[in-house]
């Protein structure tokens, strides 16, 4: 099975039937007049959230979809059975665009929740509906109307409470199997996580929220390097960040450095993104020596001029990291309560989630329109395209991992 989240499909709601032209004629009713019934109404095309789905890959090699057209009317009054509905099943947090004009149609974040993308046309009239006392014996008809059509393009964004986001080799796939039942692949290389795992953490009896772990970014990632561009939109749902960093990385890599870096790409694809909560974990204290982690974690923290909340923790030992999802689940309480009591914060959080898709989409479609100038312009000049030239970046498939 592949991870895909996003998708451009076309959809075409069906005709209407046309109506039908008929005079009712049996023995002893020498007048009968004008039976012609009505069309039936075309296939109307809806897109549904299905729990149990959870990735976009059946919409990649089937991208067309056709409802059928309504049947035509026909003689005794009688009206031409309506065609069926299709309905597309999607993952919960699935965003559906018209490509044409960019309009979000709708944005499915509760299972079983369905919008209608295309409608059906209406049936034609049949010349019943024509007689009058001047015209008892019409023969006008009309034609069913035709349906919809659009191209849509399906986006899907993880639903989550709290998003993980680090360099790769953080410790992110750790720390998410070390507080949850998620089991993400775990080695010594970057980037072995491909695309996102949720988790869901069990704090207290019927207290729970659910963690992203998003593969890792690295500089550059706002403008498409790594798999960054890819993902960080995933971090459009979430309520706070989970801002881990390796204390004691293979590479020599100063950890303040690697904060900053991750920090700065955040602001450049989003500033909404970089302006939700996020807090700052200092993982991997298990390789340090015990006597010179305060110092360390200090000096970090120190340097990084850090006032948000800060935790030393160990995905491979779990140590803290239990103590992490209580302050975690206290927060989201927290705000959900203060939502729940004041209607204009809860309006204002929707609006900065609504801001942030916005800016994360137009992003990614500044990135797509560059490189495509920039082929167009290798191509004019006559030079040799490598492998990783593709026309649509964001199509590239990876892996899933359950």
């Amino acid at each position: 099975m592949r991870f895909v989240d996003e998708a451009v499909i076309k959809v075409e709601a069906g005709a209407g039937g046309n109506g039908c032209m008929s005079f009712r004629r049996e023995k002893f009713v020498p007048y009968g007049g004008p039976d012609g019934g009505d069309g039936g109404r075309g296939g109307s095309i809806f897109v549904e959230a299905d729990p149990n789905a959870n990735t976009l890959v059946d919409y990649r090699y089937t991208r067309q979809f056709r409802a059928n057209r309504g049947q035509n009317g026909m003689g005794a009054n009688c009206t031409g059975r309506s065609a069926e509905d299709i309905v597309l099943r999607v993952p919960v947090g699935t965003t559906i665009i018209d490509e044409s004009t960019d309009e979000v149609l709708g944005d499915l974040v509760e299972p079983c929740q369905r919008i209608m993308v295309a409608k059906g046309g209406d049936g034609g009239m049949g010349n019943i509906n024509f007689k009058s006392s001047t015209n008892r014996a019409p023969r006008k008809t009309t034609s069913g109307f035709p349906g919809e059509a659009r191209q849509l393009r399906l986006e899907l964004k993880v639903l989550a409470d709290v998003g993980l986001l680090g360099l790769p080799n953080a410790g992110k796939s750790t720390f998410i199997r070390a507080v949850s039942a998620a089991k993400p692949k775990v080695a010594d290389y970057p980037f072995t996580t491909l695309v996102p795992n949720l988790g869901v953490v069990d704090v207290d009896r019927h207290r729970s929220f659910v963690m992203a772990d998003i593969p890792g970014l690295i500089p550059g990632a706002s403008e498409g390097a790594g798999l960054g561009i890819r993902f960080l939109k995933h971090l459009a749902r979430t309520r706070f960040l989970l801002h881990l960093v390796d204390v004691a990385p293979s590479d020599n890599l100063d950890p303040v450095e690697a904060v900053q870096s991750i920090a700065a790409e955040l602001e450049k694809f989003s500033p909404t993104l970089a302006s939700l909560p996020r807090w700052l974990v200092l993982n991997k204290i298990d390789l340090v020596p015990e006597d010179m982690v305060e110092e360390l974690c200090n000096d970090i923290v120190s340097r990084l001029s850090w006032s948000g909340p800060v935790f030393r923790t160990s995905g491979l030992t779990g140590a803290n990291a239990k103590m992490v999802c209580y302050k975690l689940m206290d927060a989201i309480d927290e705000q959900r309560e203060r939502e729940s009591e004041n209607p204009e914060l809860a309006e204002r959080e929707v609006a900065k989630r609504r801001r942030l898709e916005e800016e994360g989409r137009e992003k990614i479609r500044q990135l797509a329109e560059k490189r495509k100038a920039a082929r167009r312009a290798a191509q004019e000049a006559g030079e040799e395209l490598g492998d990783d030239w593709n026309e649509d970046d964001y199509d590239v498939e990876f892996e899933y991992r359950p």
